[in-house]
């Protein structure tokens, strides 16, 4: 299985980014070869539709599921549509979440926000 989650490097060692359309890069990592692609965040520095973007990025690496802090409302629809579950990531560490979510520990992200929407940092 593969799954996407929003980091702040280009490292396992590297922590979960707080903003999922923000995020300078996407860790995607599958569990079952252990095998790690860093993806550039090309909707980072987008003046709107962030989260969207970002998103459609996630759908286009063929992730399974996305961990992430938190999700815009936008953002979890384009994943939702593609059948992409969204798991909420609990503390700062990239590598405690895989081994979260591989012992089957995180819980699904319910709490999805509206958005920004033009008022930064989605």
């Amino acid at each position: 299985m593969k799954i996407a989650i929003p980091v702040d490097q280009k490292s396992l060692e590297t922590n979960v980014c707080v903003s999922f359309g923000r995020a300078p890069y996407f860790l995607i990592y599958d569990t079952t070869t252990k095998e790690s692609v860093f993806l550039d965040n090309g909707a980072a520095a987008s003046t709107g539709g962030a989260g969207i973007k970002a998103a459609q990025a996630i759908v286009d690496s063929s992730a399974d599921a996305l961990l992430t802090p938190r999700c815009g409302e936008n953002a979890a629809n384009v994943l939702k549509v593609a059948g992409i579950k969204i798991y909420k990531t609990i503390g700062d560490s990239t590598g405690h979440n895989i081994d979260a979510f591989v012992a089957g520990k995180l819980p699904l992200l319910d709490e999805i926000h509206a958005g920004f929407h033009g008022h930064g940092g989605n």
